[in-house]
């Protein structure tokens, strides 16, 4: 049984992150299953000889050990609205493969692209990314997110992003919004208006 799973990008046969999603791997292991050996994903995965120079998903299934490991074809999604939907009951601080919680919400979308939770009148995550907001000079994202991904951590650590804590009503001293995760790089170039972000 593989309750979580790692998302990795994958381009021109080069892994991309992997120190932040050993981190994460881990951790988990060692929270939820109290285990303390370290598994390094650089040992594990092995490219398919079929593999092109393309962007891939390399999604990594695991629980104590590590089990299923597939090279999926990726195409980036265009977000461009998110529905605001509150969840005060949500807990998704684990990269589980049980998303029923999530994707459950993510039905109330409408005729928005994406959703955007709100917990306990906090903003948090989309259903598949962390968020972030301009001001006009810097990039902030909620210092509270459903689950903190990899390339979140790596871009607060690297000082491009900084964590804040967001309410709904905050969202009026944003002019913009962008999505991260694994796949997704912080492109200034591809943004949501705050506008598109929809109400109730």
């Amino acid at each position: 049984m593989f309750p979580l799973f790692e998302s990795i990008k994958v381009s021109k046969k080069r892994l991309f992150n992997i120190s932040y999603h050993n981190q994460r791997l881990n951790q988990a292991r060692k929270m939820l299953f109290g285990l303390n050996d370290w598994i390094d994903l650089w040992d594990i995965i092995v490219f398919p000889e079929d593999i092109g120079n393309g962007l891939y998903k390399c999604r990594v299934k695991y629980g104590k050990n590590v089990g299923n490991i597939k090279f999926i074809p990726y195409h980036k999604p265009l977000i461009r609205s998110l529905k605001i939907v509150e969840a005060d009951d949500i807990d998704y601080g684990h990269k589980y493969t049980d998303r029923s919680s999530i994707d459950s919400l993510f039905q109330k979308k409408g005729d928005c692209d994406d959703i955007l939770i709100v917990k306990k009148g906090l903003i948090t995550d989309t259903s598949y990314c962390n968020i972030v907001f301009f001001d006009g000079n810097n990039w902030f994202t909620p210092s509270h997110p459903l689950l903190p991904g990899t390339k979140r951590a790596r871009l607060i650590e690297e000082g491009i992003i900084q964590p804040t804590t967001i309410k709904q009503d905050d969202l009026k001293h944003f002019s913009h919004a962008a999505l991260i995760n694994a796949m997704l790089d912080l492109d200034p170039t591809i943004t949501i208006p705050i506008e598109n972000i929809c109400f109730g």
